[in-house]
């Protein structure tokens, strides 16, 4: 019996694990999947959904060599087969070559887009192979095939291919040099036409970026137009922001469909499909009672866009892949506080912002700087802080910033108290205290830049 070890081979993402077997008089027994010890052990927790055992009654037998639209687990029931394993996908790594004998104590893990072939060593021998999306007519068009006997893959098969037994359809196969590489997946970025879907569009060059008009949370139908086969992760930056118009009957509908119902499709899809999500929250689920928020917690929020995005961040919570990113303040390209308070600033108007309402800023290069840094490090599922750093501050503060920035005097920034600055208005309740805790964040080794140095940095490129 040996230990359960997982092991790297020159193919990234095609793991080779070393299984205990137990075996007596009687036989032998091993643990073929068993999710817990693996994954600690260091394989991907790829979620399987279907199982599939191929049966072989003769020495020779081969099969392949297809990448499939899935990741799989491969393991022997009964007798030996030689593997080998071609990468198929776009990337420097195209055509690498990796062979393995699995017998009893061996599994292999391969990840879409690796092809994969077996040749049988003994007779009536049987392979299992667990996957992580179910099979159909439309995945096996997206199956990527190359030639077994390819010269340039120079695979050494212990039973020659012209003695072994081959299908039809395997013998065709193309060689390397015209079969199509398997495109990388992507990452979906939803709300693209706001100011942190910019961002994260700049940030991740090659993900999908898409507007409100291609999917949009208050039509959840949208979602299911969206194919979701070849993704990697989901990020929502979408959702109804509109705090004072969420206390109206019809703003109040709105912002439950966006933040609430559109979003609880969206992490069925996620959950469905095994998909990691990146949900993007806000300080506004707290009554801002507390100085500072930290990721634990509990939500009290005081007004309805709170509520909504509190009861999206449950939903997304119940995902087993997930990472809500809470945030406050946000800045980017477009309107914002920022802006509008430059724009006075170069206008000469002298406004009046409230100064009992804390927090720091968050700019939205930096927000999406932490978001794909969780999501490429692999950094544990859960909640995030994500703001700048830096000491906490009033609107007030932050606009005398801007205004000495802009080469104004910062008494030319009259303060006020929310209570005065509301006085006869509509406007939803805000909560006192904004400031997040963004100790966890750095823990996983992600820091934003001091607010107020960037504040400073993004003034001088107007």
């Amino acid at each position: 019996m040996s230990e359960l070890v997982v092991r790297t081979t020159d193919i990234p993402g095609l793991l080779v694990l070393d299984l205990p077997v137990h075996g007596d008089n009687r036989g032998w027994f091993k643990e073929n999947w068993q999710r817990a010890k693996m994954v600690a052990a260091g394989l991907p927790d790829f979620g399987p959904v279907q199982q599939n055992v191929s049966y072989n009654e003769e020495r020779g037998v081969t099969r392949g060599i297809h990448a499939e639209p899935w990741d799989k687990l491969v393991s022997v029931t009964t007798g030996r087969v030689f593997g080998a394993w071609v990468d198929l996908r776009d990337g420097a790594g195209h055509g690498r070559v990796v062979t393995v004998e699995i017998g009893p104590g061996t599994a292999v893990f391969v990840p879409r887009g690796v092809g994969n072939a077996y040749q049988t060593l003994e007779p009536r021998t049987a392979y299992a192979y667990l996957v992580n999306d179910h099979w159909s007519p439309a995945a096996k068009e997206r199956y990527t095939f190359v030639q077994l006997g390819d010269p340039e893959l120079g695979i050494a098969w212990p039973v020659p291919l012209d003695e072994a037994v081959l299908s039809e359809a395997d013998r065709s196969h193309p060689p390397l040099a015209q079969s199509r590489p398997v495109r990388a997946r992507r990452t979906v970025i939803l709300g693209a036409g706001g100011q942190l879907g910019r961002a994260l569009a700049s940030a991740i060059p090659d993900a999908l970026a898409l507007p409100r008009a291609v999917a949009d949370l208050a039509r959840p139908e949208t979602l299911d137009e969206i194919d979701w086969a070849d993704v990697d992760a989901i990020i929502n930056a979408a959702a109804y922001t509109a705090v004072d118009a969420a206390e109206t009957p019809e703003g109040r509908r709105e912002a439950w469909a966006t933040n609430v119902t559109g979003v609880g499709r969206l992490a069925r899809i996620a959950t469905e499909r095994g998909i990691p999500l990146v949900h993007v929250s806000s300080d506004y689920v707290f009554d801002g009672t507390r100085e500072e928020h930290d990721e634990d917690e509990p939500f009290s929020p005081l007004g309805v866009y709170g509520q909504t995005k509190a009861a999206g961040d449950a939903l997304v919570a119940a995902c087993p892949r997930h990472y809500i990113v809470r945030t406050s303040w946000v800045v980017g390209e477009g309107k914002n506080f920022v802006a509008t308070m430059a724009m006075l600033a170069d206008k000469g108007v002298s406004p009046s912002v409230v100064d009992d309402q804390f927090g720091r800023l968050s700019f939205t290069e930096d927000i999406a700087a932490g978001i794909v840094h969780l999501v490429r490090t692999g950094a544990a599922y859960g909640t995030y802080n994500l703001t700048n750093s830096g000491p906490t501050q009033s609107w007030a503060d932050i606009a005398a910033d801007v205004f000495e920035l802009r080469g104004r005097d910062r008494d030319d920034v009259a303060r006020v108290s929310t209570e005065e600055f509301f006085a006869g208005k509509a406007m939803a309740p805000r909560p006192t205290h904004s400031t997040l805790d963004t100790s966890k964040l750095e823990g996983v080794g992600s820091r934003a830049p001091e607010a107020r140095a960037r504040l400073r940095e993004i003034l001088a490129r107007d």
